[in-house]
């Protein structure tokens, strides 16, 4: 997929990297991808597998990823106060992230949009169907949570001795390769290779440590989603793996309670990570929701979101 830059994005004015591949005459799906990771952090085959079942797939780096816009002069994040209830370093919240999104649908010329969301990209995914109701055509949240606290809590021991990423590539690319057998599936293949070539794109396109601190300071800042998840009105998928330990199985069930008629689903060993063995049966229940709220929306015209 040829690599593109949208400028002037959204209400905050700034520029997203993104990817497109598939007819542009099929359903729309957006991909939304977590805090610290890029684009690229869609497996390739998994959006082919998407776009061999009949859509077109968006995927791109959310602001301070990768090549989109980052905020080096923005203030360094204090978790520690922020959890206390002093939000002063937030440099911005998920409504500002999915004012991002919405951006981009619009220089894509997307009325709505399939949004498919992964980790934090499933929150930002779920503030996007909350603000933006009439953009988000269904609802695919995975290995995500509500924001309500104490659930869907990570084990933080597992990272304890992993340190900070370091700047230098081959550093990076083993600190990445730990990192990921960590939050991996255990019972699926893990292939070091290539979680080490994929580290070594995501290094080189920028990967930006402060940067995903101040994307995953933006949830604490949002807070508790669940009442407002509650009165959603769109189809819903709902996915989590019994053995996440970064946003642990509570996350999922808690998300699927909230969102009005979600389907769950829960996936035997899947930790926090897109396993190859499970791409084509994640494309398929996804594709399912699209063709669902499609034929949904052909059935009832007036109310469908709005086209592509």
């Amino acid at each position: 997929m040829p690599e593109r830059r949208a400028r002037d994005v959204g209400q905050s004015r700034i520029e997203i990297a993104y990817e497109r591949l598939g007819d542009p005459g099929t359903p729309p799906v957006l991909l939304v991808m977590g805090a610290g990771a890029q684009l690229v952090d869609w497996p390739d085959g998994f959006c082919r597998e998407l776009v061999d079942r009949g859509v077109q797939v968006v995927r791109f780096d959310n602001r301070d990823a990768g090549r989109s816009t980052h905020f080096p002069d923005a203030p360094v994040p204090d978790f520690a106060a922020a959890l206390a209830g002093d939000l002063s370093t937030a440099s911005y919240a998920l409504s500002d992230m999915a004012a991002d999104a919405v951006g981009l649908l619009d220089v894509l010329g997307w009325g709505g949009a399939h949004v498919v969301g992964a980790s934090l990209g499933g929150m930002i995914a779920q503030v996007l169907a909350i603000e933006h109701p009439g953009r988000v055509r269904s609802l695919t949240s995975m290995m995500s949570t509500t924001g309500e606290p104490g659930v869907g809590e990570a084990d933080f021991s597992l990272f304890a001795e992993l340190g900070p990423p370091p700047p230098e590539r081959e550093a990076f690319v083993e600190w990445r390769v730990r990192t990921t057998r960590i939050t991996a599936s255990p019972v699926f293949t893990f292939d070091e290779a290539e979680v080490a070539e994929r580290a070594g794109v995501v290094h080189d396109r920028g990967y930006d440590a402060l940067g995903a601190q101040r994307q995953g300071l933006a949830a604490v800042a949002t807070g508790d989603r669940t009442a407002r998840l509650r009165s959603l009105d769109v189809p819903a998928l709902v996915v989590h793996g019994t053995a996440d330990r970064v946003i642990d199985l509570g996350g999922g069930h808690a998300t699927a309670d909230a969102v009005p008629d979600a389907d769950l689903l829960l996936v035997n060993g899947m930790g926090h990570n897109l396993p190859r063995e499970l791409w084509s049966e994640l494309a398929e229940r996804v594709v399912r929701l699209v063709e669902r709220a499609e034929a949904a929306s052909a059935r009832h015209p007036a109310d469908s979101r709005d086209g592509r």
